[in-house]
């Protein structure tokens, strides 16, 4: 169903950027950034702050990013808020307003100049609210986002590309987002005027974390919890996570069809809950700690992506203000009799958090190191690292 706001109407002057969806919708607009075309999913975050943090989260891996906050880029970027380096996140982002000059004094250069320099096509001056009652209504479509400063499209190549990806279903990025090597986690959690600090070098409890897409920021709340953390990447083997001698082993979030990439990673996982090894996953990690428990997960008709989802936590009733950003959710209703749901989303209950039973592991579907509320979910952290003992 295509909203009358995004039309096949001709290309209006001056329009240096292109939105085109599969269903032959077609958004146009001003481009900036990267110069070129790219596809993937279209979704929507609510977040009011930010963007450069979603821009470089791995699991944002082939999504465009529709901003429903107006002003984005008014603060500028800098080199300390990147989630992930040298890791595909976003492919592009859509926005309502022009970008302005930064207003932050921690700002070290432009938005369009950032989103240039690292290959991402941005397209402003679009009715974002009319894309966004599009997904809701119709789900996540498939499109191709265009720059060109000479404002020279072919409409019938994008929409053939658009209607050709074959979309996240069934779909493994975990591959594509996750380190080469083997890393011993650095970095603690950042303050004002003193940037991020160093993980000590004391005896603590040691984190085995498999990086499917992961934030950096998971790792640095891990030390700030207690842990010591070494990082493997996604296809890690068995044996080589028990050869490290981990106290815990942590999931990361993600990209992607967890599915797709359970098929290497829910095996390990399986082993380790056979080992009594404590676990704990966030988001794709959460969902492929479900799917090892015996759990289903489904494509979401149109996902979470913001900075204010309300969470109940089940067992003591109280609220967590949640950060999100997901287009996949492990089924409740597909829950074995041994996993206990312990989180709910008060916007449309779907599951949010699980643990299982006789085991150390458990998952959520939410991002705690976004630090919404701004400490609602830390506990979750203390929780796990409590475990390992």
């Amino acid at each position: 169903m295509a909203d009358p706001a995004l039309s096949h109407a001709p290309q209006p002057e001056g329009a240096t950027g292109v939105l085109v969806l599969a269903d032959g919708s077609v958004a146009w607009g001003r481009g900036f950034g990267a110069v070129g075309s790219a596809v993937g999913e279209v979704c929507f975050n609510t977040a009011m702050t930010g963007y450069q943090e979603v821009m470089t989260d791995p699991s944002y891996a082939a999504q465009i990013v529709t901003f429903t906050f107006p002003h984005i880029g008014n603060v500028g970027t800098n080199a300390e808020d990147m989630e992930s380096h040298d890791v595909p996140g976003a492919v592009g982002c859509v926005v309502r307003e022009d970008v302005t000059a930064p207003a932050s004094f921690r700002a070290q250069g432009t938005f369009p100049a950032w989103m240039e320099k690292h290959g991402k096509i941005g397209l402003a001056g679009v009715d974002t609210r009319a894309l966004t009652r599009r997904i809701r209504l119709s789900g996540a479509p498939n499109a191709v986002i265009a720059h060109d400063p000479k404002g020279q499209f072919d409409i019938d190549a994008l929409l053939e590309k658009a209607r050709n990806w074959p979309g996240l279903e069934g779909m493994d990025l975990a591959r594509i987002v996750t380190r080469d090597g083997q890393e011993e986690w650095q970095g603690s959690v950042w303050r004002l005027g003193q940037g991020y600090g160093r993980s000590p070098h004391d005896k603590r409890p040691h984190v085995v974390a498999m990086d499917f897409g992961a934030k950096d920021n998971i790792f640095r709340n891990l030390v700030k919890a207690g842990a010591g953390v070494t990082v493997v990447p996604a296809e890690t083997s068995l044996e080589t996570i028990l050869s490290l001698n981990p106290d815990g082993v942590f999931l990361s979030n993600g990209p992607g069809d967890p599915a797709a990439t359970g098929a290497y990673a829910v095996p390990v996982i399986q082993a380790l809950l056979e080992r009594d090894v404590p676990i704990f996953g966030i988001c794709l990690g959460h969902q492929m700690l479900g799917l090892a428990a015996g759990a289903k997960t489904v494509k979401m008709h149109q996902g979470h992506r913001g900075a204010n989802h309300p969470v109940k936590r089940l067992e003591q009733g109280v609220v967590e203000i949640t950060s999100m950003n997901h287009g996949f959710a492990v089924d409740n209703a597909s829950l074995p009799e041994n996993v206990i749901e312990t989180h709910v989303s008060l916007f449309d209950g779907s599951n949010c958090g699980i643990a299982i039973a006789g085991k150390k592991a458990f998952g959520v579907q939410y991002h705690p190191e976004a630090s919404p509320g701004p400490q609602d979910s830390f506990y979750l952290f203390e929780k796990f690292v409590g475990m390992l003992g």
